[in-house]
């Protein structure tokens, strides 16, 4: 049996190791009870050895509260993006349907494709979706105003929030920072989670566009539970394990 101290000493390097650890998992293999193990990680929390999650911890860093520019995504993982897009326009409604777009690289990367033979209104609260779509054939668009973020470029606050609130729409297309099985969809920011929850309430049927990188991981603010979302959408190299407990919890995945 372990003293407390060398206990939590394994468990900090348990999660620098394996990237996440459950805590039903550590107590298993300790032979300590769920609550010690709790105590445990309050502990090295305060130190600043970890951070807790729903379920476990995870290393101290991997809750960012730092977001990329959008310049910046716009570089990484485009092909597994612009695959994922294509993949979301089997998603689409029919013609004279309703879509809300939310902001981001993987939703832009739907709205380039979207068929110009096809009548649809495109609600958005993205500044370059919005300048996208606004020459787009076939498009009827509708922009949310708001105080714009510089670093998504979309508009947040509660006007925007309130604009999405009297709207229904038939799908909307979601991007998210993070996606877990048992925490749900997140993202570091306060104000743009508002705008995200909104949308989703605003869908008859919630999309998230999302690249596989984004699994597995958590930020600050939960904008989505998964029983809130109806389809994920990510690309090919999704870790089967964690594409099984999405789909556990009642989430169509589809593999672009």
């Amino acid at each position: 049996m372990l003293y407390p101290e060398e206990r939590q000493q394994a468990i900090a390097a348990l999660v620098g190791e394996r990237g996440r650890v459950a805590v039903t998992a550590v107590a298993e293999q300790f032979g300590v009870t769920t609550e010690t193990v709790r105590r445990d990680l309050a502990v090295l929390e305060r130190a600043g050895m970890l951070r807790r999650v729903h379920g476990g911890a995870v290393p101290a860093g991997a809750l960012t509260l730092v977001e990329p520019g959008l310049g910046e995504r716009h570089s990484t993982r485009s092909e597994a993006k612009r695959a994922i897009a294509s993949a979301a326009l089997d998603l689409l409604p029919g013609s004279d349907g309703s879509i809300a777009l939310d902001g981001g690289t993987t939703t832009a990367a739907l709205a380039d494709l979207l068929p110009p033979d096809r009548r649809l209104l495109a609600v958005t609260s993205s500044v370059p979706i919005a300048a996208r779509l606004a020459v787009a054939q076939g498009i009827t668009l509708h922009v949310l105003g708001g105080r714009v973020r510089g670093v998504t470029q979309c508009a947040v606050g509660e006007s925007t929030v309130r604009a999405l609130g009297d709207l229904r729409v038939d799908v909307a297309f979601l991007g998210t920072n993070g996606i877990s099985s048992q925490h749900g969809f997140t993202t570091p920011d306060d104000a743009e989670a508002a705008v995200k929850r909104a949308m989703v309430r605003a869908g008859q049927r919630a999309v998230v566009l999302a690249d596989s990188s984004k699994l597995d991981r958590e930020h600050l603010v939960r904008f989505a539970s998964p029983e809130d979302v109806d389809v994920l959408v990510t690309d090919d190299q999704a870790d089967p394990e964690v594409v099984a407990e999405l789909e556990k919890a009642g989430i169509e995945v589809v593999l672009a």
